[in-house]
């Protein structure tokens, strides 16, 4: 048995730890993607397989960074989005004000999915009722 092959990984302890430190500080935290099939935001905002996430409580809402998952609501042009991002897909992340932070290689692992009590889900058509008998 290989015990390193058990050893959880530090990048989510990490990432939570520095945006702490940003938003204690009074700076933006910023977190840099590496977008797959898995990764669920706007595909207009990315640009080479990458986007750029404030993470700040000024930008989003019901941020979640549990260790497999970054979940959080935020808008983009005025138009609410849920966005997903696997915990193996950050990049890094960094105040956007002085650029201190951390950067991490990008892990070739599926994650499980995130699990649908963290996320309340946000319509993206016009809202309809239905009849119920």
């Amino acid at each position: 048995m290989d015990f390193m092959s058990e050893v959880p990984s530090t990048k989510p302890y990490l990432i939570r730890a520095l945006h702490q430190w940003c938003v204690d500080h009074g700076f933006t935290p910023y977190i840099a993607v590496f977008v797959t099939e898995q990764v669920h935001v706007p595909m207009d905002y990315v640009n080479n397989n990458e986007i750029v996430l404030n993470i700040s409580p000024d930008a989003c809402q019901h941020l979640s960074m549990d260790n497999d998952w970054i979940t959080l609501k935020a808008r983009f042009a005025g138009v609410p989005r849920d966005i997903h991002v696997p915990m193996s897909h950050v990049m890094a992340i960094y105040a956007k004000e002085n650029g201190q932070g951390m950067s991490f290689p990008v892990e070739k692992t599926t994650p499980p999915e995130p699990t649908a009590d963290k996320n309340i889900g946000i319509s993206k058509g016009r809202p309809s009722l239905k009849l119920v008998k």
